[in-house]
This record gives structure tokens, C-alpha cells and sequence, in this order.
């Protein structure tokens, strides 16, 4: 295989990557309108790629993914500011998918203090 070939096969291979990266990454797997939910922290991941709680809720448990690690900590949400057994208030969009409990912060708060990941995003009701 020439050099050429091989350059434009890794290319390629590239850029379906980011495409796919970007597809997971992105908000179409996400409701379009903006809903809270409430639920008792069970467990805080605050590392890459993707912070994290996992709470439960009257209607069972949900992921919530909140920003990328820099902007959970540009919000200046951290491992330390929540703890397993806190009440969360979470504003963000919800998976399209039914059966995924799964919603997308843009702002939580715990004990009256926000933390807001998507500023450009949030919506008051």
C-alpha cells in the first residue's frame, strides 16, 4: 500500500472517530426542553471523562452528567462539595430514550448553593 493510501486511510479513520466522539458528546440524545428534577446523591464521580452523580429520584434512579471536568470545575463543583446522602436539585435535559435514566446538567444546586456548567444554556421557568 502506497504512503499516500495509508495517510488518507488514517485520516479518514479520524474522522469518523471525532465525528462519532462528537455525536456522543453533543445534546441530540437529549429532550429539547429544559426539566428539574430532585433526587438524594448516591454516589459522586468527579474525574474524566465525564463527572457524574447518581442519584434517586421518586421515579428510581438517574445518571446526571455534568459538565466536561473543566467546566465542573469552572463551576466550581467538586468531589468535595457534595456528599452521598445530599438532596440535589438538577436542571438540565433528560435522554430522548425513555427506558435511559439519564439527564444533562446544566446547573445543579445542593444545599442552596448552584453550580451552573452551561450558563449560555439555563433557562428560567
Amino acid at each position: 500500500m502506497s504512503k499516500m493510501l495509508k495517510i488518507v486511510g488514517i485520516a479518514a479513520a479520524g474522522a469518523l472517530l471525532a465525528s462519532l466522539a462528537w455525536a456522543h458528546h453533543g445534546w441530540q440524545w437529549a429532550e429539547d426542553e429544559q426539566t428539574e428534577m430532585t433526587g438524594v446523591i448516591e454516589e459522586i464521580y468527579v474525574g474524566p471523562p465525564h463527572p457524574r452523580l447518581m442519584i434517586m429520584t421518586d421515579h428510581g434512579p438517574y445518571q446526571v452528567d455534568l459538565g466536561n471536568p473543566r467546566q465542573t470545575a469552572e463551576a466550581g463543583f467538586d468531589d468535595n462539595e457534595a456528599q452521598v446522602g445530599d438532596t440535589v436539585l438538577v436542571r438540565g435535559h433528560r435522554s430522548r430514550d425513555a427506558d435511559e435514566r439519564l439527564i444533562k446538567a446544566v446547573r445543579i444546586t445542593v444545599d442552596d448553593r448552584q453550580y451552573t456548567f452551561y450558563p449560555h444554556l439555563l433557562r428560567e421557568d
